[in-house]
């Protein structure tokens, strides 16, 4: 069964993977057993010239696992790029929620990571929230989107909404 998904957005350099360091801590602590995925928009390479695994795929191996008591890792030849969902669906079975960063286009729920020292205007605004699914704003400026804000710092706030909003939890005195 494929968890839900919510993407973090935001133009390059907004502080995406910065927030999420935040986030990911404030959901974990509420009990959310989470996973993560990285869109990366071109390729790359993650085993090293020389190690084991580089030299499987060289002579052939169109995918290969590194297995390991503690982790998993896998690297595998695609035809196309697979959507956000496939990936969710294939690799996270195990997690009850999958935190994405990038992947503005997909269909998944979005909140946006936006600073005003990097960029004058966000990727959402109130003309496209709709159409991007747009659940939240993380900015440090007032942002008209019609949707909740939050400082750029509060992702526990941030969590508490994701998890009333994709998990249909609702406050049990366990967090605020």
């Amino acid at each position: 069964m494929t968890p839900p998904i919510i993407c973090i957005v935001g133009k390059k350099k907004s502080g995406k993977t910065t927030f999420m360091e935040k986030l990911l801590p404030e959901l974990r602590a509420m009990g959310i057993s989470v996973g993560t995925v990285k869109h990366d928009a071109h390729s790359f390479e993650m085993d090293r010239e020389g190690k084991d695994s580089w030299r499987h795929r060289e002579a052939g191996a169109e995918t290969v696992v590194v297995s390991s008591p503690e982790r998993l890792a896998l690297i595998k030849q695609v035809e196309r790029e697979q959507t956000l969902e496939e990936v969710a669906e294939e690799f996270f079975g195990d997690r009850q929620l999958v935190v994405a960063e990038g992947y503005f286009r997909s269909d998944a729920p979005k909140v946006e990571v936006h600073r005003s020292d990097a960029h004058a205007h966000p990727l959402c605004d109130r003309g496209n929230e709709d159409a991007k699914r747009l659940l939240a704003m993380v900015t440090d400026v007032a942002v008209d989107t019609g949707r909740p804000m939050f400082g750029l710092d509060d992702a526990k706030g941030v969590a508490a909404l994701v998890a009333r909003g994709l998990l249909g939890w609702v406050n049990s005195g366990m967090w605020s």
